[in-house]
């Protein structure tokens, strides 16, 4: 059942957004979820057109720019029509730091898109600090409970 199914993807410099998004798929698996975890640049506009469930976790790099491997498919989904991604469920998960003007900005940008394109939050975008853990921990928690209600 594809109701059961999340795509998790990631937009990362370092690799802590690929962490985050292997600790999702770990607890929508615990939650009966099947998961596929993929980097932006691994996916297409068409995979997320026909995901029906998303978890975007996102770094911002530089100047409040969009990390190299998220930048295709951003710019893809910015030129998709503005109801291609009605038929999807999503949430945000933003990793930045504060110590920069523009903290989270990538993430807040995946959120905003998101949704003008028609996709429907399922749970509020998180923006994390630098110390992020407890924070995306309680987030992924909190938000594979909301998509888990979905289909009850």
């Amino acid at each position: 059942m594809d109701d059961k199914k999340i795509m998790i993807t990631f937009g990362t410099e370092t690799g802590n957004s690929e962490l985050l998004a292997e600790d999702a798929s770990s607890v929508a698996e615990s939650n009966g979820f099947e998961t596929t975890v993929m980097g932006m640049d691994e996916i297409e506009l068409e995979d997320l057109q026909t995901c029906k469930n998303l978890i975007i976790v996102c770094s911002t790099w530089g100047d409040g720019d969009q990390p190299d491997n998220a930048v295709d498919l951003y710019e893809a989904v910015e030129n998709a029509g503005d109801s291609d991604l009605a038929d999807v469920k999503f949430a945000v998960l933003a990793i930045g730091d504060t110590a920069f003007d523009l903290f989270c900005e990538a993430g807040i940008q995946w959120d905003e898109i998101l949704e003008k394109k028609g996709a429907d939050r399922v749970n509020d975008r998180v923006e994390c600090d630098v110390d992020y853990e407890d924070d995306a921990e309680e987030w992924i928690e909190e938000t594979i409970a909301k998509f888990s209600n979905l289909y009850k």
